[in-house]
């Protein structure tokens, strides 16, 4: 790395990695952990510190919590498992955070979530997707991890929603997955829930995350006469893919994880080829008015406007938090997570009204029905929509 490289990723560490500037003694201390400068995944906690930061000051501009303003501290966790397991201690146990808001990477919240119910610190989660964060360590054991964010599994139910409603055109089905633990962690979701939508695969192929070549996988693909093809991989990977199928000239309808919104997934496989997948997200480039407006304050600062949505996500954690705070009238964590469990106010975030999105046993406030299907289309994710899509209900998405 060159050293003004070198230079510029520690000015962005040292951007993200502070305590909050003027926090009193009185402020009600929040952290932040998770990736914020050492992989492609930072842009997305990037903005989800941009959002969470835009939604404190609203609420302190609005004479915050209790009477008392919010303070963001973050850390760096450089996507690093033992370093995201120290930043919980230290923000926990030194800078007495109230709850703690991330990770960026599914595998780190992995690694410490068992801190957080054992110190009982509310985690609201706005960033990771991996299915198993949010349950609980033990059957019906308390459980402090709650999520505003993309699902796995509720992702994977309703592409395998789609894969059978389609099934006039997907006749034969393909799973594809990198040898990643976000990869096979998605692969698993993929083949239960392929069982309970009583769809068998013809072929499963895996991959690392750093090849660049699959036409061997794919040649098995297309053996098999596979017409659509399930993917669970981060966007390099998946842009590889899309390339390795130019090469066999063997273009099967193509569903993936949302990690194809990333712009490291654009760049890689070019224009042209961006077009081919469709997947999910929270929100697409054709907002609403809320949302426009908090895009017009914190974009400029977005190290990609595909990012946006982290930030949406970071912001009505933030609200949610608050919202349970004021109801359980302390920032004691099981009064908070109690009353995250029981809602009694409807929260109107600005990725949409959430009323009770909690309970003492579903800790997700986002599901596969608050999900957008996208496309990319001439350098822009914008919602995509078919007969398939209008026709869906709740009962489809099975799991």
């Amino acid at each position: 790395m060159k050293l003004t490289r070198l230079y510029a990723a520690l000015l962005t560490a040292a951007a993200f990695a502070a305590s909050p500037v003027g926090a009193s003694a009185q402020d009600i201390k929040v952290g932040y952990n998770g990736d914020l400068s050492a992989s492609p995944s930072a842009q997305s906690g990037q903005a989800a510190v941009l959002g969470m930061e835009a939604a404190i000051a609203d609420i302190n501009a609005g004479g915050g919590v209790l009477g008392r303003k919010l303070a963001l501290v973050t850390r760096d966790d450089t996507s690093a498992p033992p370093k995201s397991i120290q930043n919980m201690s230290d923000l926990i146990d030194n800078e007495k955070v109230s709850a703690v808001f991330g990770p960026t990477n599914s595998g780190n919240a992995m690694a410490w979530k068992h801190i957080a119910n054992q110190k009982k610190i509310p985690v609201l989660g706005n960033v990771g997707s991996g299915t198993d964060i949010t349950k609980p360590m033990s059957p019906g054991a308390d459980n402090y991890m709650f999520r505003v964010s993309m699902v796995d599994r509720e992702q994977v139910a309703a592409l395998m929603a789609y894969v059978k409603k389609n099934a006039a055109n997907s006749k034969v089905i393909g799973l594809m997955a990198e040898t990643t633990g976000y990869g096979q962690g998605g692969l698993k979701d993929m083949q239960e829930i392929a069982e309970v939508q009583g769809i068998k695969p013809a072929a499963t192929e895996r991959f690392g995350v750093g090849d660049t070549d699959m036409t061997s996988q794919l040649n098995k693909m297309k053996a098999a006469k596979v017409d659509t093809i399930v993917v669970w991989a981060q966007g390099t990977p998946i842009a590889q893919l899309v390339r390795s199928m130019e090469k066999t000239n063997y273009f099967p309808l193509m569903l993936t994880s949302w990690a194809a919104d990333n712009i490291t997934f654009y760049d890689a496989a070019g224009k042209a080829l961006a077009e081919k997948p469709l997947f999910m997200r929270t929100v697409s480039e054709t907002r609403t008015p809320a949302q426009q407006k908090l895009f017009d304050r914190i974009g400029t600062k977005l190290k990609a406007p595909g990012s946006f949505s982290f930030a949406l996500h970071g912001y009505d954690s933030v609200l949610l938090y608050a919202e349970a705070v004021k109801q359980a009238k302390t920032t004691e964590g099981s009064a908070v997570r109690t009353a995250l469990e029981d809602l009694g106010a409807p929260v109107q975030g600005v990725l949409k009204t959430y009323n009770k999105p909690f309970s003492k046993t579903n800790h997700e406030a986002l599901t596969a029905k608050d999900l957008v299907w996208i496309k990319w289309k001439d350098g822009k994710l914008l919602p995509y929509s078919d007969a398939l899509i209008e026709s869906f209900g709740a009962a489809d998405f099975k799991q």
